[in-house]
């Protein structure tokens, strides 16, 4: 009896899935990420954060308890895609080891997998030749979204159209431009911002020697998720030193 309910409860939550079964104890608002209906969601997080990590957590969730779903896992390159769906199958391996019961995989390689309940997690470069061949998408988390070019993002959209699936974007931001910066300013998103002080496992002392070592620009930009005017960036860093000082200077 104590066996069904805690299967009940990890199929029910995946914040109860990832503490129980992969042995990962999620941030506040990993857990609110985890917990979140929102069908549009942004993630403005700096480096090292854990937003890949939580997305791996989530569509592995989705994949494995829900019938027949289409997860996407999108980035710039080919090479980012993969790392993305490695610590899907990471945290798989993590289930694997800590479970009784064995999940058979039929299709199971380096840019996709495929569950015996038909859902498949599939990871693929941001590139429009590679993605209009899919449609009716049920989860798209687009990683380094920021750095995705906006026609892709814009021919990702309609795979949500029928299925009523959920987006994801995740990212630091580059600049006052763009799909990532837009939607920021987006009400119909819930959003998330984590910067680099918020962040348990960054120590302060990092954080300091980053300040001296990148400047103002790189390290507001990476580590505190600001996005600002990348025009002219090199010139206004020598004609400009207080241009972002104020907000420098209180980190």
């Amino acid at each position: 009896m104590q066996a069904l309910i805690e299967d009940f409860v990890i199929t029910a939550d995946p914040v109860e899935f990832a503490i129980r079964r992969l042995d990962f104890a999620p941030d506040p608002w990993q857990a609110d990420v985890l917990r979140s209906q929102a069908s549009k969601l942004l993630m403005n997080c700096c480096r090292q954060s854990g937003k890949s990590t939580v997305t791996s957590i989530l569509a592995l969730h989705e994949a494995m308890f829900k019938l027949d779903q289409l997860i996407l896992l999108l980035s710039p390159s080919l090479r980012q895609s993969r790392e993305l769906f490695r610590k899907v199958q990471e945290f798989l391996a993590i289930y694997q080891a800590r479970s009784e019961v064995k999940i058979r995989l039929p299709e199971d390689n380096k840019l996709e997998c495929q569950f015996e309940n038909d859902s498949r997690i599939v990871s693929l470069p941001s590139k429009e030749q590679t993605i209009r061949g899919f449609s009716a998408a049920n989860l798209i988390i687009i990683d380094e979204s920021s750095r995705v070019e906006d026609e892709v993002y814009y021919t990702i959209r309609p795979m949500l159209a029928v299925s009523g699936g959920r987006i994801i974007l995740l990212s630091t931001p580059f600049g006052k431009r763009g799909h990532f910066h837009k939607e920021w300013s987006n009400d119909d998103f819930e959003k998330y911002k984590i910067t680099a002080d918020e962040c348990p496992r960054i120590t302060k002392e990092f954080l300091e020697q980053e300040k001296r070592d990148l400047g103002e620009f790189y390290f507001l930009q990476e580590y505190m998720c600001e996005f600002l005017d990348i025009e002219g960036m090199v010139f206004r860093s020598f004609t400009e030193p207080e241009l972002y000082s104020d907000a420098f200077r209180a980190l």
